[in-house]
């Protein structure tokens, strides 16, 4: 996949991905864009394991189904990220 296409695809998942999760991730359009690309890694890692058994590092692709894989996994990566830099207070 071309640059532009990672930009767009990183774009439109993170920004998916921060609507539906609660709270204020804030981190700004740079932030946004590589959230969805981190998520369409994880996503598609995840798709690919689930769907065939291996773990192979993958990303999706700029489709609709693409973008959903990388939304859930923008999610998984905001809700990892908001774990381990959680203070305990």
């Amino acid at each position: 996949m071309n640059i532009l296409a990672w930009i767009v695809l990183g774009l439109v998942a993170g920004a998916i991905a921060k609507m539906i999760y609660p709270g204020s991730q804030g981190g700004g359009i740079l932030g946004t864009m590589l959230l969805g690309i981190v998520g369409a890694f994880v996503g598609g890692t995840l798709f690919q394991l689930l769907e065939t058994g291996t773990f192979t590092l993958t990303a999706t692709s700029l489709s609709f189904g693409g973008i959903a894989v990388a939304v859930i996994g923008a999610i998984i990566a905001i809700f990892l990220y908001n774990f381990f830099t959680r203070r305990a207070y």
